[in-house]
């Protein structure tokens, strides 16, 4: 049997609860996973506001982004081996603590390191909290309802994550890009203290050593990777710091897997890919949350910055996105028995590149109407993609490795996540600085750094120079701007592309065998 971080021990576990309980503990698991999925979201209505008003470049935004997801990936499996060791309670109420207090801290400072240093942090308690809401639905559910209830889950990880946009457009039409992070901490406090009363208590018997090396290869690997992808096109590619970056991320990634491989207790026994429905259901995951990401980081920023949209408005125009993820997410399961794993999740990668290819066509010229079209895809196309994906590596493995396996699923979502903003954001950022190169020969010094750096401090420098050098310096960074997000979305319709055919293939090989 594939072994991960715990040990075989039956878990010690009360009676099963009530139809009304578990109904209850579904609601609050779901409670806690808005708070850490919406953070992230509607944080990207926020990043034009604090792109301005902290003065930071495109890097630094990616960053912003990154260092709550790089931490969260990273501990993934940490925090759901946690969980199974110590009790799955204690780690969920542990993190969600963690959460608010790093994220309230954010209001009180104008520091851009600072504020990075306080993302990584909330993205540790986010590690904590994400796993085990998984954990507790999948222990408290018994077989025959959990495929509904990981549904119901998986729509709240999309449908909360949107819908946080549009509490977070309300926020910036009145008040600055820091009441989005008192408010989610405040989210966060309400979380911990309903999920302390109704939460129920479960963990291992007994549990093996919490690999610890294992946890820290991964995060060096995979921080290491991510700072080599978004700090190439500021400080170019042959730079050695970006060199070292990758070459650093490609050894602590090897180290990770040839230590997993030998370690007498893994925290991820990487030979658990070879059963077809984890590495399925995981490259599905991956492939449809690196554009996803990237879509979100460069989309609210082209509907505020290009469209001209309030925050508010730009929250609304994801709202056909949150609702179709919301509503057929709960049903895909029942599409995946009736019709088979790979004609349903090869029908929502198809739909998710389907909306980036509409979004990519229309760009320069496009509105309203296109961009809806292309979010309505994307919704129904998460939808059938990821709610399949998700029950296929959770049925995979046996019950009492729950704990590490809904880690897994939420690992291969983050770091989707995480590749996607680093990923597609260098992809544009490359774009971006090469097209606008020529318009910022002969502007002063400081205005030509600031149109280098973004689209934000480009905009902000055409307002401080005469009125046809500013007009034609706003328009150029414009132009530059979606051409570099219309290559991001195409490299978006590259990854998806390649794996719905990788997990189409895999899925294939089971069948047969």
């Amino acid at each position: 049997m594939i072994a991960m971080q715990q040990s075989t021990a039956p878990p010690t576990a009360p009676p099963r609860p009530g139809t009304a309980q578990r109904t209850a503990v579904l609601t609050v698991m779901c409670l806690a996973l808005a708070v850490v999925v919406g953070m992230l979201a509607s944080l990207l209505v926020a990043v034009p506001d604090m792109a301005r008003d902290l003065r930071a470049t495109e890097s630094e935004l990616q960053w912003i982004m990154n260092a709550y997801g790089v931490a969260f990936a990273g501990l993934l499996l940490l925090g759901g081996a946690l969980g199974d060791r110590y009790g799955r309670k204690g780690v969920l109420l542990a993190g969600l603590a963690l959460f608010a207090l790093s994220s309230g801290a954010v209001v009180w400072t104008d520091d851009v390191t600072l504020v990075i240093g306080l993302r990584a942090l909330a993205g540790v308690g986010a590690a904590l909290v994400m796993p085990m809401t998984l954990s507790i639905i999948t222990h408290v559910f018994p077989p025959e309802e959990r495929g509904r209830a990981v549904g119901i889950w998986s729509g709240v990880s999309f449908g909360s994550g949107l819908l946080a946009v549009l509490m977070a457009g309300g926020l910036l039409e009145a008040y600055s890009w820091r009441s989005v992070f008192l408010t989610n901490a405040l989210l966060a406090a309400l979380a911990l203290v309903v999920a302390a009363v109704i939460a129920p208590a479960s963990k291992q018997a007994e549990s093996a050593r919490l690999d610890v090396v294992g946890a820290l290869l991964s995060v060096v690997g995979i921080g290491a990777l991510v700072f080599g992808i978004v700090e190439g096109p500021e400080l170019g590619w042959s730079d050695g710091a970006v060199i070292t970056g990758f070459a650093l991320g490609a050894v602590g990634l090897a180290a990770f897997v040839g230590w997993e491989l030998r370690t007498a207790h893994p925290l991820l026994d990487v030979r658990v890919f070879r059963l077809p429905g984890v590495s399925a259901g995981s490259l599905i995951i991956t492939a449809e949350s690196i554009a996803m990401y990237g879509f979100f980081f460069l989309g609210l920023q082209y509907l505020q910055q290009i469209l001209g949209y309030s925050p508010i408005r730009s929250g609304l125009a994801l709202v056909s996105m949150a609702l179709g993820a919301m509503l057929f997410s709960p049903v895909a399961p029942g599409f995946a028995k009736r019709y088979g794993m790979r004609a349903v999740m090869g029908l929502g990668m198809a739909l998710i590149a389907g909306g980036l290819g509409v979004l990519a066509a229309t760009v320069d010229g496009g509105g309203l109407w296109s961009f809806l079209a292309s979010t309505t895809l994307l919704g129904a196309g998460i939808a059938f993609a990821a709610t399949p994906a998700t029950e296929a590596i959770v049925a995979a493995l046996p019950p009492e490795k729950q704990g590490v396996a809904s880690a897994l699923n939420d690992l291969t979502r983050e770091l989707g996540g995480v590749l996607g903003i680093a990923v597609l954001g260098s992809v544009f950022n490359t774009t971006y600085r090469s097209d606008v190169a020529d318009t910022t020969h002969g502007l002063p010094a400081e205005a030509a750094d600031a149109t280098r750096d973004s689209l934000a401090g480009a905009l902000r420098a055409a307002t401080e120079l005469d009125g046809r050098t500013g007009a034609r310096l706003a328009d150029a960074a414009r132009e530059a701007f979606n051409s570099g997000m219309t290559n991001a979305l195409l490299g978006g319709i590259a990854v998806v592309a390649l794996g719905a055919v990788a997990a189409v293939a895999l899925l294939s090989r089971r069948a047969r065998s």
